[in-house]
């Protein structure tokens, strides 16, 4: 039976960098769920469908099987049997991932695409609604937080050492302003499920995250 990790949690909190680094570890495969709307999009804009034609769209997700594999420790986006990798970090496949993503049915394809690879494949996948949505019987659901402060230094930091202008109270203001709208959107809100372990980063570093995260999962399997 397949191990299935889901990582939930707001903005800044670090989740791509953990899930990546630990699956890695354990040797599962981290699905990157943005990829997949990215192949999605490439999908629709090899078959000429405008973003805005909803009604479009909503018929040609059928005719779309996104997966993901690892070869030779790096991550390949299949379409339709095709590795279409090379392709998707264009902006046209960007604004068009962008555009279509809002559309409920591209949801439910791409969450019953990600359910069907995780039934068959060790998988680690972070989101906003991964334990609650995606996969709610995953073995281990973790929350990853931190801090408001932590996780507004952190994309200082990230900016400031890229030479790129930065202003610490408007990046705060903004991770505010995308934790409520996570919280309290319609479809999928971010929240905590209810068999999640709490992981607070504020004062951990990546490779202390990795071993807490780490232990709960060694845990789970001694007990399974």
């Amino acid at each position: 039976m397949a191990f299935n990790i889901a990582i939930d949690g707001p903005a800044g909190a670090g989740k791509s960098t953990i899930a990546k680094t630990l699956a890695k570890e354990l040797g599962y495969v981290y699905v990157d769920t943005g990829a997949m709307y990215r192949a999605m999009a490439y999908y629709f804009l090899d078959q000429g469908i405008d973003k805005d034609d909803e009604a479009a769209i909503n018929a040609a997700v059928s005719g779309a099987d996104v997966t993901i594999r690892y070869e030779d420790g790096a991550q390949q986006v299949y379409l339709n049997g095709e590795n279409i990798t090379g392709s998707l970090r264009t902006e046209q496949v960007g604004n068009m991932a962008s555009a279509t993503s809002i559309y409920p049915a591209v949801r439910t394809k791409l969450v019953s695409l990600q359910q069907k690879l995780a039934k068959t494949t060790d998988v680690i996948m972070d989101g906003r609604d991964i334990g609650t949505c995606v996969l709610p019987d995953a073995q281990v659901k973790i929350y990853l937080t931190a801090s408001v402060e932590t996780r507004a230094k952190r994309r200082f930091d990230e900016l400031t050492d890229k030479g790129e202008p930065a202003d610490l109270a408007k990046i705060a203001a903004d991770i505010e302003e995308r934790d409520y709208r996570d919280m309290h959107r319609d479809m999928s809100p971010l929240r905590q499920a209810e068999d999640a372990v709490l992981v607070d980063s504020s004062e951990m570093n990546i490779e202390e995250v990795v071993a807490a995260i780490r232990g709960i999962v060694d845990e789970k399997k001694g007990n399974a």
